[in-house]
C-alpha cells in the first residue's frame, strides 16, 4: 500500500511537471530573496554611489534621452495628444535603454574596469535576446502611444494641441471621466510591462536564460514583494516625472541614477547562485 502511494505521488509530480512549460521550470532555478518594504530607498542610494563612481557612461546616456525628449517635443509640439502618449510610453521601453548602465553596475560590483567601453559593449548583438526584449517593449509602448493619440482625440471635447489644453480639456474638464480613463488605461498596459521586466533585462544581460523564462522570473518576483516592489514602482514614476517637469534637463541625472539603481534591485531580489554568470 505504501509503494503504491509513493507510485502515486511521484506520477503526480511527473505529471504536474509535464503540464508545466519549460521556461517555467527554467525560472524556477532562481530563488527569490525576501526583502524589507524600504529596501528601494537603498536601491537608490547604491545607485546614486554608482553614478558618482562612474559618472560618464551615465550623464552622456541622461544627455541622449533628454535630446530625444527635445527633439520629440520640436516635432510634436503642436500635438500633445500625441506627446502625452510619446511620454508616458518612454517609460515602458526605459529599461531597455539602460543596458550598458547594468553592465557598468555588474563590473562595479565585480571590481572590474567600469567605463564608457564597457557600456557601449554591452550592446553588441550577442544571441538576440535582448533584441527581442526590446522589440517586446517597443511593441507595448508603441500601442500605447497609438491607444492615448486615438483615445484623447476621439473624445476630448476640443482640440488638444498644447499642455495647457491637455489640463484644461482633460485633466480638468467639468464633464466625462476622459482623463480617469487615460490613466486607468495607462495603469492597466504599464503594470503588467513593469512586473515583467523589473528584473527581467539584468537578468538576460547578467544570465543566460531564456526571454520567457526571464519574464517568469521577474513576474515570480513582484508576486513575493507587492508592496516594496509598488513603492519602487512609484519612485520611477514620481522621479522620471519630476525628470520630465524640469524641462527635460533633470533626465540627464535622473535617468542614469534610476538605470543603476535598477541593478542593485534586480542583485537584491534574483539569487542566481544556481546559474553561472555570462560574461
Amino acid at each position: 500500500m505504501l509503494f503504491v502511494k509513493h507510485t502515486a505521488h511521484l506520477n503526480g509530480q511527473h505529471g504536474r511537471l509535464m503540464r508545466e512549460s519549460p521556461a517555467l521550470i527554467e525560472s524556477r532555478r532562481f530563488g527569490v530573496r525576501h526583502i524589507p518594504m524600504l529596501r528601494p530607498l537603498g536601491w537608490l542610494a547604491r545607485g546614486w554611489t554608482d553614478l558618482m563612481r562612474c559618472p560618464l557612461p551615465g550623464l552622456l546616456h541622461g544627455l541622449a534621452l533628454a535630446a530625444f525628449g527635445a527633439l520629440l517635443i520640436a516635432v510634436a509640439h503642436q500635438h500633445f495628444w500625441l506627446l502625452a502618449g510619446a511620454f508616458t510610453g518612454f517609460l515602458l521601453v526605459a529599461p531597455i535603454l539602460a543596458t550598458g548602465l547594468y553592465a557598468v553596475s555588474r563590473a562595479l560590483e565585480r571590481q572590474q574596469r567600469a567605463d564608457l567601453a564597457v557600456a557601449l559593449a554591452a550592446w553588441k548583438p550577442r544571441d538576440g535576446r535582448l533584441v527581442v526584449f526590446g522589440l517586446l517593449l517597443a511593441l507595448a509602448g508603441t500601442g500605447w502611444v497609438l491607444t492615448s493619440a486615438s483615445l484623447i482625440t476621439g473624445f476630448a471635447p476640443a482640440p488638444v494641441r498644447g499642455p495647457m489644453d491637455f489640463l484644461r480639456v482633460v485633466v480638468l474638464a467639468e464633464t466625462g471621466h476622459l482623463f480617469e480613463i487615460w490613466l486607468a488605461l495607462g495603469a492597466f498596459l504599464a503594470a503588467p510591462v513593469f512586473a515583467s521586466s523589473v528584473v527581467a533585462i539584468p537578468l538576460l544581460l547578467d544570465r543566460r536564460v531564456s526571454v520567457l523564462a526571464a519574464v517568469l522570473t521577474s513576474w515570480r518576483v513582484v508576486q513575493a514583494h507587492p508592496l516594496p516592489l509598488a513603492l519602487w514602482a512609484g519612485l520611477l514614476m514620481v522621479l522620471t516625472v519630476l525628470g520630465m517637469a524640469t524641462a527635460l534637463l533633470g533626465l540627464v541625472i535622473i535617468a542614469p541614477w534610476l538605470s543603476h539603481a535598477s541593478w542593485h534591485a534586480y542583485r537584491d531580489l534574483v539569487d542566481t547562485s544556481a546559474m553561472a554568470e555570462l560574461d
